[in-house]
């Protein structure tokens, strides 16, 4: 595997003008941690400026006359640059867990004669933490999938023939992630969407890590609900606002535990109790961060002109690209590929492991200038951003890689605790 071959895939990439739009403080490091934290684009400082001093500051509260429906307006954004969904359906607020929250007990609600939540092991920690609330919250019963052994699931995939030995007829939802955050497994949301439903509970998606990297299509696939974060492919920012969709047919039969002033019918009527708005607005809690929101709007706009389509397709070719890597050159050195290698079956990052992976992990931050991220037990993620990343990246990152664990020199790095991984 010679660089020419990364050099040539960079060169013919339509998206390649996009990593010259991104602060880029260093030209030597390999930052391959984009579904973690996603880099700033240039122009959100930009955008931010001319907010505060243009809007903020000129305009004072006058700004709110404008700002009040930032949420929606952005929501929309994010659904038509990368949900495929319509108007109306999706808002930018709070965070991911205070969304997911809001939607699960929501949904449970509206079916109070089925008394089981059905989560998987390998979900995401703040998802699983939730559900477990939820559960003691209303009484339910919480259920997991078994997927964390990949010898008896590939990736952690949810497979049709898994879930059908969970779903009963006392189950009132069920969540997962399309992308599973560890191993990079992409399961079939509208195949999965289409069986729960037909089961009689509902279905929750977790997006975080297929936002901005897999070409959802949540109208075409009449997915109900989901939520999602927007600082990993969406560049968009630590602590970046979250989202939630709720589709149309929904938006009417749900009810929220969380209820504030925005999501009244007739906001500044100031009311003596709350008459839920019967659109999207009425899943919103309270005010917006307009700053944090400005953010998510840099970051989508760069997505909706680039377009899913050409994101997700070099994805795949970034994916495909560290696949071949690692098979050129880590499967001697004792590395094991836990990523499914089908197409149709991840999207954009993988997760290698290794008996040392923490020490490695560690020491190609610090001495190689390569960020991937660690994950319990062994597993080093590298992710695809499909904007600011390029194949020599991969390239570089991957025989620095390859060089490390040849020479051992991260066994001189001690592992020390650290807060962050």
């Amino acid at each position: 595997m010679d660089r020419s071959v990364a050099v040539k895939l960079d060169e013919m990439d339509p998206l390649k003008k996009y990593k010259k739009l991104f602060y880029i403080d260093d030209e030597s490091v390999c930052y391959l941690d984009g579904n973690s934290l996603g880099r700033l684009p240039n122009k959100t400082v930009l955008d931010l400026n001319n907010l505060l001093i243009n809007e903020w500051g000129k305009h004072i509260v006058g700004g709110w006359a404008d700002w009040i429906d930032e949420a929606e307006r952005v929501g929309d954004l994010i659904g038509r640059s990368a949900l495929g969904a319509a108007p109306g359906q999706t808002l930018a607020i709070d965070t991911n867990t205070i969304n997911l929250y809001q939607l699960a007990w929501a949904a449970i609600k509206s079916n109070p004669n089925r008394k089981k939540i059905l989560t998987d092991r390998a979900n995401f920690p703040s998802d699983r933490y939730a559900m477990e609330g939820i559960a003691k919250e209303l009484g339910m019963e919480l259920v997991y999938i078994e997927n964390e052994d990949t010898s008896l699931s590939e990736g952690e995939i949810i497979t049709p023939d898994l879930l059908s030995k969970y779903l009963d007829s006392d189950v009132a939802i069920v969540t997962l992630q399309i992308i599973q955050y560890r191993s990079g497994g992409l399961n079939n949301y509208a195949e999965i969407e289409s069986m729960v439903i037909k089961n009689g509970a509902l279905m929750l998606w977790d997006c975080s890590h297929a936002l901005g990297s897999v070409n959802l299509q949540f109208d075409q696939n009449q997915i109900g609900l989901a939520v999602g974060c927007t600082y990993k492919y969406g560049n968009s920012g630590p602590g970046a606002p979250g989202w939630l969709y709720v589709s149309s047919e929904l938006q009417s039969k749900l009810d929220v535990p969380i209820r504030g002033w925005f999501g009244v019918k007739n906001q500044f009527e100031m009311g003596p109790v709350f008459e839920k708005s019967e659109s999207i607005r009425g899943f919103q809690i309270s005010t917006p961060s307009i700053l944090g929101l400005r953010s998510v709007k840099s970051g989508f706009e760069m997505i909706e002109e680039a377009t899913m389509d050409l994101i997700q397709e070099k994805c795949l070719k970034g994916t495909d690209f560290m696949i071949s890597l690692f098979d050129e050159w880590l499967i001697p050195l004792g590395f094991s590929l836990t990523t499914p290698r089908e197409r149709n079956k991840r999207c954009g990052h993988i997760i290698i492991t290794h008996p040392d992976g923490a020490q490695i992990a560690v020491a190609l931050r610090k001495m190689k200038k390569v960020f991937p991220d660690y994950r319990e037990p062994n597993g080093i993620r590298f992710s695809f951003s499909a904007l600011p990343t390029s194949f020599t990246e991969i390239y570089d990152g991957f025989y620095r890689l390859k060089e490390l664990v040849e020479s051992g020199d991260y066994k001189k790095i001690s592992l020390t605790s650290s807060s962050v991984t």
